[in-house]
C-alpha cells in the first residue's frame, strides 16, 4: 500500500481533482427502487471533473431531451496516494481521507436506461457539464464517523431523500480497497459514496437542497442550494 499525503483541500483545488470516482448500487433501497441486482462487490464509475459545480457557480443545466435525475451522496477527498489498500486497513482508508463535502450525483436517466438496455456504456448520463453540485470543503473533524451521519435532499422544500450513511452496503475501508487496486488514487481525488432511496426527477425551475446532519444537527459547509435551468445549447438527447 502507498500513502503519499498533501495539502489541505480548498474549492479551487476540487476541479483539479484526477478523477472523481462514484460508487453505484451501495444501499440496498435504492438498489430496489430501480430494480437493479445488487453488487457482490463494489461497483464504480467515473464522472469527469468537468461536471463539477461549486457553490455559486449557477445553476444545474438540464440538456434537451434527457430525464434528470438527483442523488445525493456523501463525498470523500484524498489526502493521500493510495494503491493496493486492504480493505482490513481501516485506520488506514480513514486516513487517507483529508476532508469531505456534499455532492448531487446528477444523472440523465433516460440516456442511462438505453445503456443498460444496449450494454453501452454510461459516460453520457453521468458527464454533462454541471452535473456534479458539491458543497463548500467539510473538516474531517466535522464528521467523526462517516458511516453514521444522515444525508437529505428536498426538491422545492419537499423531502425526496433522507437516510443514514449507516445503510452503506459496503463501507468506505472496502470502497477505497476495491477501487485502490484496480486504479491508483491520487491526493486530492474525489470519491462519492453512493445514493439512498428517494432519486427522481427534477426539471428546470426545480430548486434542490441538501446537507448532513449529525446527531440532529446541520452542518452548515454541507449545505446545497441549486435550481435547475434548461440548456440553451444546440445538444439534444437521440437513440443511439
Amino acid at each position: 500500500m502507498v500513502l503519499l499525503r498533501r495539502g489541505f483541500a480548498t474549492m479551487a483545488s476540487v476541479k483539479k481533482a484526477s478523477k472523481v470516482v462514484c460508487i453505484g448500487r451501495n444501499y440496498a433501497d435504492h438498489v430496489a427502487e430501480l430494480n437493479n441486482v445488487r453488487p457482490k462487490q463494489p461497483f464504480f464509475f467515473l464522472k469527469p471533473t468537468s461536471s463539477i459545480l461549486l457553490p455559486g457557480e449557477g445553476p444545474v443545466i438540464q440538456p434537451r431531451g434527457v430525464d434528470l435525475h438527483y442523488e445525493v451522496e456523501l463525498a470523500l477527498i484524498l489526502g493521500k496516494q493510495v494503491k493496493n489498500l486492504e480493505a482490513s486497513d481501516e485506520q488506514g482508508a480513514l486516513d487517507a481521507i483529508e476532508s469531505y463535502a456534499l455532492s448531487i450525483d446528477m444523472t440523465a436517466r433516460n440516456i442511462q436506461n438505453e445503456a443498460k438496455k444496449k450494454g453501452l456504456p454510461w459516460d453520457i448520463a453521468k458527464g454533462f457539464d454541471t452535473f456534479l453540485p458539491i458543497s463548500k470543503v467539510i473538516s474531517k473533524s466535522a464528521i467523526p464517523d462517516p458511516h453514521n451521519i444522515e444525508l437529505y435532499l428536498t426538491v422545492n422544500n419537499e423531502v425526496r431523500q433522507n437516510d443514514s450513511t449507516e445503510l452503506m452496503l459496503f463501507r468506505i475501508p472496502r470502497l477505497l480497497s476495491d477501487i485502490s487496486k484496480v486504479m491508483t488514487l491520487n491526493a486530492g481525488d474525489i470519491v462519492i459514496t453512493g445514493t439512498p432511496k428517494g432519486v427522481g426527477p427534477v426539471v428546470p425551475g426545480d430548486v434542490m437542497r441538501a446537507g448532513i446532519k449529525i446527531n440532529g444537527k446541520e452542518l452548515e459547509d454541507a449545505k446545497i442550494e441549486v435550481g435547475v435551468e434548461e440548456s440553451t445549447s444546440s445538444y439534444v438527447y437521440g437513440e443511439t
